[in-house]
């Protein structure tokens, strides 16, 4: 059974980094909206999947070498940068500062050697994970302008509004080689079209609070907030009216980078409720909050029925039989 577990865990692709990613905003979500108990609860099971993470990323690097080289090329692999981000970012909120300049440090390190070979190998038509080079870079603007609000510190910030431009610019790219057709085919990763606009207007909303810049730099952050969210919140709408008009049931692991710009959309709204003093906001990130939870544990249902299909030995020519008979 032990046996069963640990290949469950290590046979998981590089998209299921999305489960940190996932994990880690609904609890920066949560934390911003007040439910700091459920939040925190998150946050734990965020950085216990987080962990297991870095050991199959080790064990794959140490064993199996090529399989982990032939992965780093894919947009995919950049949900360990992603994921590290959000969770440092969390970590960050909760006071443990130490901590997440330690992630943001290793995130720092690995992102442009991931980002280099993905970028290596982008071509017109790629599905929504294609999106992820922003995602990954505006992780890092998030939370680098974290800890600059946290101490005050204008060269981080600085650090995090010029990943911010990067992390736009690259959206742009990742927009062209896009195939608008994944809108309607699929599995989940489409949703990260809007999953990255919303994460840049997160990054944009924590500098737009940094304290230290105001006038006009304060002033072009704040409506570069809002117009990022605007497209973000477009997106999101795209989305739910494309999951109405073709419905793609059953678990998916990339159904995890659906929850991740849910749960983002949710966090952007309620930080620049705070930061930009747009009251209407709040409540609506409030809403948007509560449907990605509902929609994170309806996934993190199919996660545990999956792991528990691999406990049990249950191999998919085996489910076939079964329906055979």
């Amino acid at each position: 059974m032990h046996t069963r577990i640990a290949g469950f865990w290590a046979g998981l692709p590089p998209a299921g980094g999305g489960i940190v990613m996932a994990t880690g905003i609904e609890s920066v979500s949560l934390h911003l909206a007040g439910f700091e108990f459920l939040s925190q609860v998150l946050m734990v099971l965020a950085a216990a999947v987080w962990l297991a993470f870095v050991a199959v990323f080790a064990y794959r690097f140490l064993r199996r070498r090529s399989q982990w080289m032939t992965e780093a090329s894919t947009p995919p692999a950049l949900t360990g940068i992603a994921g590290t981000c959000v969770l440092g970012t969390r970590l960050a909120l909760f006071g443990w500062k130490q901590v997440a300049v330690a992630l943001l440090v290793i995130a720092a390190v690995v992102w442009p050697v991931l980002l280099v070979a993905v970028m290596r190998h982008w071509r017109r038509g790629m599905p929504g994970a294609v999106f992820l080079v922003t995602v990954a870079t505006q992780g890092l603007a998030v939370l680098a302008a974290t800890l600059a609000g946290l101490w005050k510190q204008s060269w981080l910030a600085m650090v995090a509004f010029l990943l911010l431009v990067l992390g736009l610019a690259l959206y742009l790219q990742a927009l062209y080689r896009f195939d608008l057709r994944q809108i309607r085919t699929g599995m989940g990763d489409q949703w990260v079209a809007g999953g990255a606009l919303a994460i840049s207007a997160l990054a944009a909303s924590k500098l737009t609070g940094f304290a230290p810049w105001t006038g006009a730099m304060h002033a072009m952050l704040r409506w570069l907030t809002f117009v990022v969210l605007f497209f973000a919140l477009a997106w999101y709408a795209v989305m739910v009216w494309a999951e109405l008009r073709w419905p793609r049931p059953g678990y998916d692991i990339r159904r995890w980078a659906t929850v991740f710009p849910m749960g983002m959309s949710a966090a952007a709204c309620l930080s620049t409720s705070v930061a930009a003093g747009v009251g209407w906001l709040g409540p609506l990130g409030r809403v948007l909050m509560w449907v990605a939870f509902a929609v994170w544990f309806a996934t993190g249902c199919g996660l545990v029925a999956a792991w528990g299909r691999a406990v049990a030995g249950d191999r998919p020519e085996q489910r076939a039989r079964q329906r055979v008979s």
